[in-house]
Parts: structure tokens; C-alpha cells; sequence
């Protein structure tokens, strides 16, 4: 290799033409790398252009980088992590989606659109729009133009969507079908308006709930509203929403149990913190069958009817095994406060001074209940009585109206 004469070697001119070779040999392997063009390289670049006092086309100008821009403006802007806070739900515009309809089903869906809660119906328009629910509805306006009357009232058919929005929900009750006679049934399942009297199911619900928490009194006057569980994240939801009056199951199979167990179901998937599911009965098991107990709580147990609560529902613990559980997913905010009496609780219950006296009244109170094991039913098929329906109800509360009276 020749070598330069050593007064040429340092003179500035060649300086920077070796600069401006080796910047370019830099810029090269940096393509081959898939590397943007070194500061060296374009530092000296720039360097030679001043040497020259050339100026580099406006288009090669435009495109230079700053040399003191940001790591970001090299590198380009950091990518979201992913598995991160996920996106929030699309609102729902009501106003624009009942636009939407056509006039028949907006007729057709006059209940839901001004009756189920909005939390509800963004989830549920699909399936109110769907062949089979429209079906349904139509099925109840021949039943309302013949003059057939049935419950609960229209008003409370959707009662269950108001006083729980989907966003509060933590505990699923499941029932059947309505109570079908008057001022019975309103929208909740097992529940009553006043001043009708506690259906027997719900009598022995509150059996049960005494002996998880001794401090739990009934309602006075035998009181069977609910509300307070519905207000506080308890979903009671009926399998079948409506029912001719004075017939059982009169409204079954038409439409409404596709409908309650998407109601189901989108609990199931979408409340992921977690939810309890109280199962009671067979008919009731059935339908939390596809729950995902790794991220649910699933209580199963007999009916809490008289024909079945003996073999297990009193001692099943499903109250306070749901707030135990409920506090580890959401913490003391996540109990439930199972008290329907004004100035009570069961949150964080002292010791239980009145659990004697209060265990002891309803037991009275409930004695030809409690006893159906060794009565009429004990001969029966255990998995029968366990399919409980409202008409079992009535005529129960019937019989257990005439051995109120004769006593």
C-alpha cells in the first residue's frame, strides 16, 4: 500500500475526505444492519460540505435530523405493554339504537325500551331483537288482548334490571317462575310485596339465613320484600319473567328462558372481578351448569320448599359463604348485608345475645314446614320435590294458612 508523503497525510483536505470515507463505509454497513446512518457519519458529512462550501439538495436538507433530537426520535415512541387496563365498554346510545327500529318493534318493545335498565338493555339489545324474544312479545299481546291477566305487572317485569344494574351485581339468585296469584309477584324472584305474607320458601330462607348470622330477624309482620338485597348487588332473577294469573307455568317455554339465561351468561362473562351463583333446586342447577367456577363462587343446594328444605338447605351456609368469598375478591366493600329489618345488620354482627330467642320464633313460626320430610312428601321421589314450582307454592301456602288458622 502506498503511503502518502507526510505533509499531504495532514493536510485538512484529506482529513476529510478519510472522514468522509469512513462516514460513508459506516453508512453502508449500517444499511446492511438495518441501522439508520450514524451522528459520526453525518456529522462529518456535514463537515465536508462545509470544507467544500457545497450545500446539499433542499430534499436532503429537509430530511437530516436534528443532532441533539430525542432517544424517542430515534428509536421511535414506546409500544403500550399489552395485558394492560382493558378498554372501557362503547357507549350506548339508546336514543340512536331505538331510532333504529322499525315501528312494529318499537311497539313490540315499548317495556324494554322505557322499563329495563339501561346497563341491562346495552347488552341485551341484541337478544330483545332476536326472532325468538320478538315471538314472546307477541305471544303476551294475544294474551293481553284476549283479557288474560298476568303477573307481576308490567310495570315490574323488569324490576329486577333497575334495582340491580349490571355493574352492581355480585350475587345471582336464581328462581323459577312468578308467583302467580294477586299482589304476589313483582319482578323478584322469591320476593313479595306487602302486606302479603312470606311465601314458605322464603320462610325457610330466612331460617337458613339465621343460622349464619343469629342476628338476622325477619321482616315484621311476616314480610317478604327483598328490595334491600336488590339495592345492595343481589340479583333475583326468575327463569320464566311472567305467568297467567292462577296457572303455574303458563308462560313457560315461550321465550323467556332463552332470555334469562343470556342474562345469566352475560354475568358470567362480563362481571369478571367475580359473582356468586345460588342455585337452589334442580331446575335452578341446571342453569349455572356453564359458569366458570374459577372465576365464580357456584352454591348449589336443595329448594329451600318445604317439600325439600330438609334434606340439606338449612345447614347449605350459602349466606355467609358468599360474603367470605366476596371479601377476598373485593374486599369489606364487597359484603353483603343481609338484614331486611330497619336498624340492623349483619356486617361485622357482635356476638349473638338474641340468637336463642330469634332462632326460636321462627322455628315456631315455621314448624309445619320444616317438618315435610316425615309428611306427605316423605314417600316421594327426593328429586321431584326438588323440582319446585309455584304452583307447590300456593298450595303449601294454602294448607300452611289453614294450620295457621286452626292453631
Amino acid at each position: 500500500m502506498l503511503v502518502p508523503p507526510l505533509w499531504l497525510a495532514n493536510s485538512p483536505l484529506i482529513a476529510a475526505l478519510s472522514l468522509s470515507r469512513f462516514a460513508c463505509r459506516a453508512t453502508s454497513a449500517g444499511r446492511l444492519l438495518g441501522r439508520r446512518p450514524t451522528r459520526l457519519g453525518l456529522v462529518n458529512m456535514s463537515m465536508l460540505k462545509r470544507k467544500s462550501g457545497s450545500s446539499l439538495p433542499a430534499e436532503a436538507e429537509a430530511k437530516k435530523p436534528k443532532v441533539n433530537g430525542s432517544i424517542t426520535s430515534f428509536f421511535g415512541a414506546p409500544k403500550p405493554k399489552p395485558g394492560g387496563t382493558p378498554a372501557p365498554p362503547v357507549s350506548f346510545d339508546k336514543q340512536a339504537w331505538v331510532a333504529g327500529l322499525s315501528a312494529e318493534h318499537r311497539e313490540l318493545l315499548n317495556l324494554e325500551i322505557e322499563t329495563l335498565d339501561d346497563s341491562w338493555l346495552a347488552l341485551l339489545k341484541d337478544e330483545v331483537t332476536s326472532k325468538e324474544f320478538l315471538d314472546l312479545k307477541r305471544f303476551l299481546d294475544r294474551e293481553t288482548a284476549a283479557g288474560r291477566k298476568w303477573f307481576p305487572p308490567k310495570e315490574d317485569v323488569y324490576s329486577w334490571s333497575r334495582h340491580t344494574p349490571f355493574g352492581n351485581v355480585k350475587v345471582v339468585v336464581v328462581g323459577q317462575d312468578p308467583y302467580h296469584n294477586d299482589n304476589q309477584a313483582h319482578g323478584m324472584a322469591f320476593s313479595v310485596r306487602p302486606p302479603t305474607p312470606a311465601p314458605p320458601s322464603l320462610r325457610n330462607v330466612y331460617i337458613a339465613l339465621n343460622k349464619d348470622y343469629p342476628t338476622f330477624a325477619p321482616p315484621a309482620n311476616k314480610g317478604g320484600l327483598l328490595i334491600p338485597w336488590a339495592d345492595r348487588g343481589v340479583l333475583m332473577l326468575n327463569t320464566c319473567l311472567t305467568v297467567r294469573a292462577h296457572e303455574a307455568n303458563s308462560h313457560a317455554n315461550r321465550g323467556w328462558e332463552r332470555f334469562t339465561q343470556k342474562v345469566i351468561d352475560l354475568v358470567a362473562q362480563k362481571r369478571t372481578r367475580g359473582v356468586v351463583f345460588m342455585a337452589w333446586g334442580t331446575p335452578a342447577g341446571k342453569r349455572v351448569q356453564k359458569v366458570d367456577k374459577q372465576r365464580h363462587l357456584v352454591l348449589q343446594s336443595v329448594h329451600p320448599s318445604p317439600l325439600s328444605a330438609a334434606r340439606g338447605f338449612f345447614d347449605c351456609g350459602h349466606f355467609k359463604k358468599a360474603n367470605e368469598w366476596l371479601i377476598t375478591r373485593y374486599g369489606a366493600d364487597g359484603e353483603i348485608d343481609w338484614a331486611l329489618t330497619s336498624g340492623t345488620t349483619t356486617k361485622k354482627a357482635p356476638a349473638p345475645v338474641l340468637a336463642a330467642t330469634s332462632a326460636a320464633e321462627i322455628k315456631a313460626d315455621e314448624a309445619p314446614q320444616s317438618d315435610a320430610a316425615s309428611g306427605p312428601s316423605a314417600g316421594r321421589d327426593a328429586k321431584a320435590d326438588d323440582d319446585i314450582g309455584s304452583e307447590d307454592e300456593a298450595a303449601l301456602e294454602e294448607a300452611l294458612s289453614i294450620v295457621e288458622a286452626k292453631a
